[in-house]
């Protein structure tokens, strides 16, 4: 998997997740949701995104996907 869809999984995942413990815990955790779009948004203005260093730091390369 790429770097770009790497990314894009975890902040959906990051999304979701929020999304369940501000239902089922506190509605505080909202907040979560409105972090992660704010990074996305700085990111695709400015290019720096933390979790894309995160991620190339851990092995995940960036590139195509998938080969055909």
């Amino acid at each position: 998997m790429s770097l770009d869809r790497t990314v894009m999984m975890f902040a959906g995942l990051m999304v979701l997740v929020s999304v369940a413990l501000a239902h089922w815990v506190h509605p505080g955790w909202a907040w979560l949701t409105v972090f992660v779009g704010a990074n996305l948004m700085q990111a695709s203005i400015t290019g720096f995104c933390p979790a894309a260093m995160l991620f190339r730091r851990l092995g995940v390369r960036p590139g195509v996907a998938f080969r055909q």
